[in-house]
């Protein structure tokens, strides 16, 4: 979990400049999440204000990681936050699904092979 050093209590309520700074995500783009992930759903008091639990600042880490670490789109990333199987998030993701890492070598090699092919001609 991120690393607050603001001197409130863990399971403390974090405005969103708060969990900004402790993730490195911008605001503006924690505020574009919660209108892509509806789980995302901080808590909000009089005039707009936000707060975020501890389970929400876990869930943009969890976003966080699939879109910005491990590639997913943002409807990949949806589709695995809601425990789709792999290979459907894959798909709905728009990626092909690959079941080993043998099997994309053999494609990369491949496409390689006939890049090579092509320049020489």
């Amino acid at each position: 979990m991120a690393k607050f050093d603001d001197g409130k209590d863990e399971g403390a309520l974090r405005t969103i400049g708060e969990v900004a700074k402790a993730t490195g995500i911008k605001a503006h783009v924690l505020r574009y999440w919660e209108d892509q992930f509806p789980m995302l759903k901080p808590l909000t008091r009089s005039g707009g204000r936000r707060y975020y639990r501890s389970e929400d600042v876990e869930l943009v880490e969890k976003i966080d990681r699939l879109v910005n670490q491990q590639g997913y789109t943002l409807k990949g990333a949806k589709a695995a936050l809601k425990g789709v199987p792999d290979q459907q998030a894959a798909a709905q993701a728009g990626t092909p699904s690959v079941s080993s890492n043998e099997e994309l070598i053999g494609k990369l090699k491949a496409i390689r092979t006939a890049l090579h092919r092509a320049l020489a001609a």
